[in-house]
């Protein structure tokens, strides 16, 4: 079972819960568990706040992902983490990059959530798997691949 937690706080569009839970469940259809997280949507301000003081870069990114880090024993719940994600950036990102605004939400979700999982992309074989999975899991609902204009 998955618990979302949705917080908007931001007066932008975003996306429905419903299309939140849907992207969330199916990159972490993999975990047997329950699980619950919190999805936080937010401006400019905030999104470069957080950056700054968790990653030490002063703007506002996409998404950001905040795993829990705590034992077991001392938490009875599934609780992957937090997900932060600023609306202006990715409608801007999607805008720039020529991506259909729905498409880059759902990667921009199952990217946060994999990392969630553990998931990361430090060192290219990393990178490889959780790319090669968020773009099968896209492809389920559709969108195109995510990574086809990187010629990194």
């Amino acid at each position: 079972m998955l618990e979302l937690d949705l917080q908007v706080a931001t007066e932008a569009p975003a996306p429905s819960e419903e299309q939140f839970r849907q992207w969330c469940a199916l990159a972490l259809r993999q975990r047997t568990a329950d699980s619950e997280l919190t999805i936080r949507l937010v401006d400019e301000p905030e999104g470069r706040e957080l950056n700054h003081t968790w990653r030490q870069k002063d703007y506002a990114t996409n998404v950001l992902s905040f795993p829990a880090d705590v034992p077991d024993e001392l938490l009875d719940i599934p609780l992957l983490g937090d997900l932060v994600i600023c609306v202006p950036v990715v409608e801007r990102e999607a805008k720039e990059q020529g991506k259909e605004l729905e498409a880059h939400w759902a990667h921009l979700v199952i990217h946060g959530c994999l990392h969630l999982l553990g998931y990361d992309h430090i060192d290219d074989d990393e990178a490889l798997e959780m790319e090669t999975l968020e773009q099968t899991l896209l492809a389920e609902l559709g969108h195109p691949d995510p990574y086809a204009d990187d010629e990194a």
